[in-house]
């Protein structure tokens, strides 16, 4: 084979490797894309709201002021005419002022329309929390390690309830709305707590629907922080619930919560991607 032949096999080989690897990276977008959106779909069941609204596609999510994942429009659809955009939002404000409450939105790299962002900027919408969302695979799970009672319900008991409130420091009113959310029987949840000398040091929820486990309300005793409690808490609920099926584990966390992120990120926890709600002002 001549030399010019010789490299322009070369090269033909070269652009075959370059259009697999093209081809492999589609794919692999594409499939990190779907459970992207397959996870943002979960939360919304995970963390439910007492009221909906269907506003052109949008959904209006309340729950009396408790959490903005309950009180925030999630834009799932497209809108047909991009002209409608700010009839559509003025419309989502109307539903919150009815119920006392400011109009929130969550925006995620699902929200419809792309623009969406841009234009609550321009209408003076505040940004507020930014956050990930981690996920990691539960094989190769480390186990718990945990010397003392650890316990999981399938119902979250007054006992739960009014720790979680304590530790997170929530009104009388937030408990009583936590108390209804977390009622909702369906993805099957399971409530854990963990103690140590009969106190009780960390309490959390484990959420599982279609292969992932979402945690919720991680929390420990502001007394019994940075003894290793939350990293045992956690792996209690994960290894539960690889043995009730899972694959995987997803959560939320605020960027900014520091301690958070960095017991995330030892437990194997990578970003798949980020959210962050625009709040009226």
């Amino acid at each position: 084979m001549g030399a010019l032949a010789a490299g322009k096999e070369f090269f033909i080989r070269r652009i075959v490797c370059l259009l697999i690897l093209s081809r492999k990276g589609e794919i692999a977008l594409a499939t990190h894309s779907r459970a992207a959106e397959r996870i943002e779909e979960l939360t919304l069941n995970a963390w439910p709201a007492l009221r909906h609204v269907h506003v052109d596609g949008w959904l209006v999510r309340l729950s009396e002021g408790y959490t903005k994942r309950s009180n925030s429009v999630q834009a799932l659809r497209e809108i047909p005419d991009p002209s409608d955009i700010q009839d559509r939002i003025a419309a989502c404000e109307r539903v919150y002022a009815e119920a006392g409450l400011p109009t929130i939105f969550k925006l995620t790299p699902f929200s419809r329309p792309a623009s969406l962002d841009s234009v609550l900027e321009q209408l003076g919408y505040a940004v507020v929390e930014p956050s990930h969302v981690l996920v990691r695979s539960l094989a190769r799970l480390p186990p718990s390690s945990w010397p003392g009672e650890a316990t999981g319900r399938s119902a979250a008991t007054d006992e739960w309830l009014e720790h979680v409130a304590a530790w997170n420091s929530y009104s009388d009113k937030n408990l009583a709305t936590a108390r209804k959310l977390l009622a909702e029987p369906y993805p099957s949840k399971r409530f854990f707590a963990l103690y140590r000398g009969g106190e009780a040091v960390a309490c959390g929820m484990g959420a599982v629907e279609r292969g992932y486990v979402g945690l919720y309300d991680i929390v420990t005793n502001p007394d019994c922080r940075n003894q290793g409690v939350g990293e045992q808490l956690l792996l209690h609920i994960l290894n539960w619930a690889r043995t009730s099926g899972a694959h995987s584990a997803y959560l939320q966390v605020v960027r900014k919560n520091a301690p958070a992120n960095r017991l995330y990120a030892k437990l194997g926890f990578e970003p798949l991607y980020s959210y962050w709600y625009r709040v009226q002002t």
